[in-house]
């Protein structure tokens, strides 16, 4: 069975930080593109942060210089730092796993940035 399963959203205030782990297992990972998506009530799924299977990563404007995603293919974890949080950047969190095959989600992880 296939499973990516996501932790670490929670409530913090703008400004504070976050670690967004995902556990994979069922694949083999070090084949995959790993990414990171949101989706806020309302609102399209966007992608904010990939990371190719060569290592080479990606960010969109909205979040670049506050997030960093970073991956470990010997545990099979992909994670997602967060840092500068903005009420923005309120959503839930999914995590993606992607080849020319296959595209597995978790179930999501939400973050809530309140004062």
């Amino acid at each position: 069975q296939v499973r990516l399963v996501e932790s670490g959203g929670d409530l913090v205030q703008p400004g504070g930080s976050l670690r967004l782990s995902c556990a994979v297992s069922g694949i083999t990972f070090s084949l995959y593109t790993m990414s990171w998506y949101r989706q806020a009530p309302g609102k399209q799924r966007e992608l904010v942060a990939r990371a190719a299977r060569i290592g080479r990563t990606t960010y969109p404007d909205s979040v670049k210089g506050r997030f960093t995603i970073s991956r470990d293919n010997a545990e099979n974890m992909v994670y997602l730092q967060m840092n500068s949080l903005e009420p923005e950047d309120t959503a839930v969190y999914y995590c993606n796993a992607n080849n020319a095959q296959n595209d597995y989600w978790g179930q999501g992880t939400q973050v809530t940035v309140s004062s």
